[in-house]
């Protein structure tokens, strides 16, 4: 599914229209984003949690050459899927 097949789906099951379920889409979306780059987590229960993670810096090698590189420490957007979200897919 993607943004649109999504949009499409929330205007169907709120009965509202599509650009309508557009902006709700785009608010949510913007609303965890906004959240995460603050350093917060944002959980809906029963779906699961967005959260930010760390990866500390660390030594790569490039593929191509093999030359050692350096990769920064960067921070990583993580998704831990609720109970419920877990029992539907199984």
């Amino acid at each position: 599914m993607n943004k649109a097949e999504l949009v499409e789906a929330v205007a169907k099951a709120a009965d509202i229209s599509k650009a309508a379920a557009e902006r709700a889409v785009n608010g949510a979306l913007n609303a965890i984003t906004v959240s995460l780059r603050k350093g917060q987590s944002v959980t809906l229960v029963g779906f699961g949690t967005f959260s930010v993670g760390r990866r500390a810096a660390r030594t790569g090698r490039n593929p191509r050459t093999g030359a050692a590189i350096k990769i920064r420490a960067s921070k990583v957007p993580k998704f831990r899927a609720g109970k419920e979200l877990k029992g539907a897919v199984n």
